[in-house]
């Protein structure tokens, strides 16, 4: 499969002089991104199902189970708020202040958190960084699901507070674990798919709340939020087994383990491998030997030069773009977002949560495959200038439902709803834990993803304590917010953010080291390569 952008791709006879030796030249092609790459795809054509790579899938599968806590979680507080047995128990409704601190509870849990990401992640290395937010998260599960009958208040939200605190480690070294090990020419699929296993969280989670809701007393609401405890409990047993980070491994002296990884993961059991080769000689130069992220204190790589600031502004950005396109309103608070549009009924709303569910996890899916025939700039652009459009026809569809209660209305704001989901599974999702990993370079990535993590999660407190409050104050005109909000953040993306596909992650450095990285990003190469693969002439178009 190829993975550069090809706008020609020539026979030609001519023949052209390297080091004096003629050669005749075997294709011509244009493309956006690594040279490297384009040469090590005609020498040695990555495969996508040898017995390594799939091994390397399985391994990555378990990184994936990171992603699902967060839709767990955003799916089964959902399922909560529609929940009457729920609500009578803690004696709160499906909008307002307490909707708001109990969310944010989460939230709060993983502010406190960030300053033990980095060194979870750096010190020990990615896969014990899983295991170590899979430990707390199973522990916090534990103590939301025990709350006893007379002070259940305090103990559930002690429990949310330390599966938040748990989760930011768990989406911190789950990433940075399958974007590092993934294969070259995979990464941009394989990365983009991590984050469609939020919906897998999000699935589950509203299925079973649909299953048990039948069920005699509290056992109709506590069967989900113990259940939650199950993918913590599976990254805490099987992250164990996961080959680590070659370049966690190489950057800590152990070059021949890494090597050894490489070989095995990406060349095919071949250390001469073109792909084990190239990998080496960039972590050779790229790679910061005695760098910030071997002091656990340290986080001056973060701000210290230029293309530092640049590399984790652009991460923020698309952190924070991702959630305050209206789909924090959409995912935690459907309840009162449905009620809104005059859906009532306690059942319709449960299959409305989980059909959304479903139907995202499947957009995602197929927006993971087009991150890098698309490219990512293209994508952001396109799903925040989409979805402008969607939220100004949803308002138009629920502001006539406001004043005539009609059945019609009602369902043309849900199907708006869900079209919006659709957009921006596709065109965000897979970005969301993609982009912002590989716009850091390595000695930062782990703190960086910290303080990303910062910005994230104070990008969803706004939206725990804001959302809930103005959905039950000024209702439906919420979402005009979301339809002058969304054509601002396509335009900084087109102004501010870099095209980071077809190139490994040690190259993107020379991107944010560029005068202007966004159009450094964007530069075309003509390149001529000789029967043999080798790039035998390359110009800048």
């Amino acid at each position: 499969m190829s993975d550069f952008k090809e706008n020609t791709a020539t026979n030609i006879n001519t023949t052209m002089s390297d080091h004096g030796d003629p050669k005749a030249v075997a294709e011509v092609k244009i493309i956006s991104g690594s040279e490297a790459i384009a040469e090590a795809r005609l020498k040695e054509p990555p495969k996508w199902f040898t017995k390594s790579s799939v091994l390397l899938y399985l391994c990555a599968f378990v990184g994936f189970f990171c992603s699902t806590c967060n839709g767990f979680d955003g799916s089964m507080f959902n399922a909560l708020l529609i929940n009457d047995t729920f609500k009578k128990y803690y004696n709160v409704q499906s909008d307002g202040a307490w909707a708001g601190i109990i969310t944010s509870m989460y939230q709060i849990g993983g502010v406190v958190a960030l300053p033990f990401i980095g060194p979870a992640c750096d010190t020990w290395g990615r896969r014990y960084g899983m295991m170590i937010g899979g430990a707390l998260g199973v522990v916090g599960v534990i103590i939301q699901s025990t709350a006893p009958a007379h002070n259940p208040k305090g103990q559930f939200m002690g429990g949310r507070f330390l599966l938040g605190f748990a989760v930011p480690i768990m989406t911190t070294a789950g990433p940075l674990h399958v974007i590092e090990t993934a294969h070259p020419a995979h990464r941009g699929i394989i990365t983009g798919l991590y984050n469609t296993f939020w919906f897998v969280g999000s699935i589950l989670a509203a299925g079973v709340a649909r299953g048990t809701t039948n069920l005699p007393g509290n056992q109709t609401w506590k069967v989900p939020v113990w259940l939650q405890m199950l993918f913590p409990a599976l990254i805490l047993l099987l992250a164990w087994f996961l080959p680590e980070s070659p370049r966690w491994l190489y950057t800590r002296g152990k070059h021949t383990e890494a090597k050894r990884n490489l070989a095995r993961f990406h060349g095919n059991g071949n250390e001469d491998s073109i792909w084990v080769t190239m990998q080496l000689r960039e972590y050779e130069q790229y790679l910061n030997m005695d760098g910030g992220d071997k002091r656990w204190w340290d986080y001056g790589a973060l701000f210290k030069s230029r293309p530092a600031r640049y590399r984790l502004a652009c991460n923020c950005c698309v952190a924070i773009f991702g959630q305050w396109a209206g789909n924090g309103a959409v995912d935690y608070f459907i309840d009162a977002v449905l009620k809104s549009a005059g859906v009532t009924d306690q059942l319709q709303k449960m299959n409305i949560n989980l059909g959304k569910s479903c139907m995202q996890f499947t957009f995602a899916v197929i927006g993971a495959f087009f991150v890098d025939k698309l490219g990512r700039r293209p994508m952001l652009i396109g799903t925040f200038s989409a979805v402008s459009f969607i939220w100004i026809a949803a308002i138009a569809a629920v502001a006539i439902n406001d004043k005539q209660h009609t059945d019609s209305s009602s369902k043309a704001f849900v199907a708006f709803v869900f079209l919006f989901n659709a957009v921006f599974a596709f065109g965000i999702t897979p970005l969301q834990a993609l982009y912002p990993v590989e716009v850091l370079s390595f000695e930062m990535r782990a703190k960086g993803m910290a303080f990303s993590n910062l910005s994230l999660t104070a990008a969803m407190l706004i939206n725990q304590f804001a959302y809930p409050i103005a959905l039950g104050t000024i209702k439906w005109k919420l979402y005009i917010v979301f339809a002058c909000w969304c054509p601002v953040q396509a335009f900084v993306v087109w102004l501010f953010i870099p095209e980071t596909k077809n190139r490994t992650l040690e190259e993107i450095d020379d991107i944010f080291n560029s005068p202007n990285p966004r159009n450094a990003s964007l530069i075309k190469k003509k390149i001529a390569a000789d029967s043999h693969g080798n790039v035998v002439e390359v110009e800048k178009i």
